[in-house]
């Protein structure tokens, strides 16, 4: 059996390491992330499974690390990209250090883009593939002021644009083999946030999100939220509330409440 090739990145710990865990069984690996010694490590592990595993340090926050990456997917192998890497940086916009401004966009939103569109000439070519980014539920929290809900202006743009980009590429691809999917988990119990969800009760293990990726896949999903019960009823809400907004709002006069006199 011909065993196909999947790049991960983020992958020496959390959904990361899952998702490499669950594919060595039948595919080999690309493992990408910015701890060069724990994917040694993960990679001796995935041998024993059977897998030809391939260790990528570089740091996707950077145009050098992006351009390592793009450089290898660029070689056309590659069947499976799981675009798992970013970094929370939570904090008010006015406590965030300028400098860490573009890396915290270009890790979180900027290199998921640049990896697909590296991809996709392979798979195209070949006929198959499956694309994978990991965002986050705050990528629909941008209303929402619950202050238990982390401080999160840059992320929750980051992660909206990732799940925008790849709901929209899901469509730009309908009539290609290629297989599209966002993954939006909530709190995960890993090292993310200096492990700060390792210790509630309510988050789920990274080893159940990768699974409910896969399964999605599996599924046709294109929008993957693994913790979500009644998930199609929600989507198919959030679509006709899209479809309001875009077709309600393009008219060429302005609404009631602009058109009158103001004080």
């Amino acid at each position: 059996m011909t065993r196909t090739i999947a790049l991960i990145t983020g992958a020496s710990s959390g959904i990361g390491a899952a998702y490499a865990r669950l594919l060595a069984a039948d595919h080999d690996l690309v493992l990408v992330a910015r701890r060069a010694e724990r994917l040694g490590d993960l990679a001796e592990e995935l041998h024993s499974r059977g897998a030809a595993v391939e260790v990528l340090p570089a740091d996707l926050g950077t145009g050098d690390g992006i351009a390592a990456v793009t450089d290898r997917l660029a070689a056309g192998d590659v069947r499976m990209l799981i675009s798992n890497a970013g970094a929370g940086g939570y904090a008010p916009l006015i406590d965030v250090d300028p400098d860490d401004i573009h890396n915290l966009l270009t890790l979180n939103a900027v290199a998921p883009v640049q990896l697909v569109r590296a991809a996709l000439p392979g798979m195209l070519a070949a006929g198959e593939g499956t694309v994978v980014t990991v965002a986050s539920l705050l990528a629909f929290s941008a209303g929402i002021t619950d202050s238990r809900v982390p401080r999160r202006t840059l992320y929750a743009a980051a992660k909206a644009a990732t799940l925008g980009f790849t709901r929209t590429l899901a469509g730009e691809l309908a009539d290609t083999p290629i297989r599209v999917q966002v993954v939006c988990p909530g709190i995960v119990a890993t090292d993310w946030n200096d492990g700060a969800g390792r210790n509630l009760p309510w988050a789920m293990s990274p080893e159940d999100v990768a699974a409910a990726s896969l399964a999605g896949l599996r599924l046709g999903e294109t929008v993957c939220v693994p913790g979500l019960e009644g998930e199609a009823v929600a989507l198919d809400a959030l679509l006709a509330a899209e479809a309001a907004m875009l077709t309600g709002g393009n008219q060429p006069t302005l609404a009631a409440r602009y058109a009158g006199p103001h004080e």
